[in-house]
């Protein structure tokens, strides 16, 4: 055990052997000292801290030292009554502070106690209760603000974390306050009640046990009792006032105790010019002696003129430094390259649409895309880059743009005081509004006012509100584009995160047989045709087996697709229900492998430009069948040409899931209601 820590478990077992066992009046002189000298340690400390938590051991620290304190009372009080002596401090304080005036040091006492108790306990009680309650109260926006910040990038995760825990603490901290404050109440009236106590049994115990009169036991005992109680309250009026210190240091700077009262007193030296003049107009029109009122004004004064002199030079000093700026930056190579910083996502928006970022005006855009982050985490497998939000004044007043790596993408607009409805397949007449398009999915829609949302309701029309037609927008669109935003540097992220636990299957993997790039590139074919890349340790074990066997990533990826059947499955099946699919006839598969060149690079599909359109109009119309039948288009092929039968599509129905027969699982029913043929 450490030497400190011995220490203070001595100490603790010495208060409790003070509240039993009579202590000598030289040991009694040493405790008092020692419990004087930690009250100054800790108004000290309490004056130099820049912030609360930065003694957060304070409201434990009270406790202790209040207990060490009582402990004291009742070893003095044993000492006072039982054998007439307290020890030479408590005798210096009874005769040589008060003078030897019982009266006196008794009225001295009683003052100290009002200060403590109505003055100081009472205020820094009062602090700790409002502070502890506002703490707690403001802990939810501390929260959000806190993801708003990291959302946009202004933070990183790390700080994002030690922020929250410093929030965490700062609750606990007033929380502790709260109740610690208590302490000192408490102790002031346990110095009220032992003096009196003192004074009572003193005068009983002089006159009928030691046979003192009236007059000899009243000097003895009271001079005894005022002493002590002198020699303990002045350290708890210091502990009192360190208490009040730390609980309202709350709106201070960066600085310590002193560094504010100065930075914050004088800030203003006109203000001393006229406190000053004040004073000198005192010592000239009234009777008060010049000899006290001139040096105080002239320092006044002197100090304003000084202050001035050093605010002005300050204010040169910052304007020289800013007609220099421009200049430096231009200079500096740094700050081009800043220049050439592209966003993985950007969102802006017209100035009509500020609301909606702004938790002043109830927007909570920020929270809604901290929520998109989290779900696309969930959905896709894969960390989606801090989505920048910013205003943008040439956008019209309720547009708004999404970009990915610099180009935009998607545009839409917002009527924020409207909610947008989408018909349910049959429009009832009665709902009017402003015509419009869901963004995400293209649906026609209405913008209709409060007093019809209730009414669209109840005819089946899906209403929403401006921030979720916004945020299903932006996630749609995050989702199309994931492989784009899947980089060499992400894969290598998510890489070492899955080596973490899996470090032999990542070994196994890369550096050899695969590379960064090329695991990349597996996993963002995969990302294209909207397959989670969650499941790493399957995509990493295929990666395992067949990187060694070719270097194609195409058809790695077709392999990894088959290793995730039963996710595939699951992705596009409907539990009870058949899967319905649209099917490439034998001739339009055979056409297919036969125009697959293979190349040392590679393989890839080249077939007459009248067969492709040919086959990509057939799909089109299967695939429109399929939709007005309410199901989901899937074509479904062998896994020989799967890969190919994509890359044809892709340009012009890129939204038409092409699956292979090896990627469903062997329980689910499959039927065919439609045939894609050459003719």
């Amino acid at each position: 055990m450490a030497i400190r820590d011995l220490s203070v478990l001595l100490s603790v077992i010495l208060i409790v052997i003070m509240l039993i066992i009579p202590l000598p009046p030289a040991m009694l002189d040493f405790l008092i000292i020692i419990n004087i000298s930690l009250a100054l340690i800790i108004i000290l400390v309490a004056m130099n801290t820049k912030e609360p938590l930065q003694f957060s051991i304070f409201p434990t620290l009270l406790l202790l030292v209040t207990l060490f304190r009582l402990g004291l009372n009742v070893s003095t009080t044993r000492s006072i009554l039982g054998n007439a002596e307290a020890g030479n401090v408590i005798d210096t304080f009874g005769s040589f502070v008060v003078g030897g005036n019982a009266l006196v040091g008794f009225v001295v006492f009683l003052i100290l106690i009002i200060i403590q108790f109505i003055v100081i306990t009472k205020g820094a009680e009062r602090v700790s209760e409002v502070g502890a309650r506002f703490t707690l109260d403001a802990m939810p926006g501390k929260q959000m603000s806190i993801d708003a910040d990291l959302n946009a990038g202004m933070i990183s995760d790390t700080e994002a974390k030690a922020r929250r825990e410093k929030i965490e603490k700062e609750a606990d901290f007033y929380g502790s306050m709260d109740g610690a404050s208590k302490f000192v109440k408490g102790d002031a009236i346990a110095g009220i009640v032992i003096v009196i106590i003192n004074m009572i049994f003193g005068l009983v115990i002089g006159m009928m046990q030691q046979g003192m009169d009236l007059a000899t036991a009243a000097s003895t005992y009271t001079l005894l009792t005022v002493g002590d109680g002198l020699v303990s309250q002045i350290p708890a009026l210091l502990i009192s006032t360190a208490t009040g210190i730390v609980v309202t240091r709350a709106g201070s700077s960066e600085g310590n105790l002193g560094t504010d009262i100065t930075q914050q007193l004088f800030a203003y030296p006109k203000m001393l010019y006229v406190a000053g003049g004040t004073i000198l107009l005192l010592g000239i029109i009234t009777p008060i002696s010049y000899v006290v009122t001139f040096p105080i004004a002239a320092l006044l004064l002197f100090g304003g003129f000084h202050l001035s002199k050093m605010e002005k030079k300050a204010i040169e000093t910052e304007q020289q430094e800013e007609e220099d700026e421009p200049e430096d930056e231009m200079k500096s190579p740094e700050s081009v390259v800043n220049l050439l910083q592209i966003d993985p996502i950007e969102f802006e928006f017209g100035y009509g649409l500020i609301p909606l970022a702004d938790a002043n005006q109830g927007g909570d855009l920020l929270d809604r895309v901290v929520m998109i982050r989290r779900q696309l985490a969930l959905e896709l497998g894969m960390v989606v880059p801090v989505i920048r939000i910013r205003d943008n004044i040439q956008l019209q007043p309720n547009e708004y743009v999404i970009k990915i790596k610099g180009n935009e993408i998607a545009k839409g607009e917002l009527l924020l005081d409207h909610y947008m409805a989408m018909s349910p397949g049959v429009d009832d007449d009665s709902i009017v509004g402003i015509e419009t398009f869901e963004p995400a999915f293209g649906l026609p829609a209405l913008w209709i006012g409060e007093d019809m949302k209730e009414q669209a309701e109840l005819s089946g029309y899906t209403v929403v509100d401006p921030p979720s037609v916004v945020s299903t927008h932006l996630t749609e669109i995050v989702k199309k584009h994931a492989h784009e935003l899947l980089g060499r540097q992400e894969t290598k992220q998510l890489v070492d995160h899955l080596k973490e636990s899996y470090p032999t299957l990542v070994e196994d993997v890369t550096p050899n047989p695969l590379t960064t790039g090329e695991i990349q590139k597996v996993l963002t074919n995969l990302l294209k045709e909207n397959v989670s890349i969650r499941n790493l340790p399957v995509i990493f074990e295929t990666l395992a087996d067949y990187g060694v066997m070719t270097k194609d990533m195409d058809l790695i990826t077709e392999y990894v697709r088959q290793s995730l059947s039963r996710q595939i499955s699951k992705q596009y099946a409907t539990p009870g229900e058949p899967m319905y699919v649209v099917t490439l006839s034998g001739a339009v598969e055979k056409a297919l492998a036969d125009s697959v060149q293979q190349t040392e690079h590679g393989n890839f599909l080249s077939m007459d430009p009248n067969h492709s359109q040919k086959i990509i109009e057939n799909i089109s119309i299967e695939m429109e069948r399929l939709s007005q039948m309410g199901q989901v288009p899937i074509l479904l092929c062998s896994p020989a040409v799967r890969m190919y039968v994509r890359q044809l599509i892709e340009r012009y129905i890129p939204n038409v899931p092409v699956l292979s027969y090896n990627e469903l699982e062997p329980d689910i029913e499959v039927q065919s209601v439609g045939v894609v043929n050459l003719d």
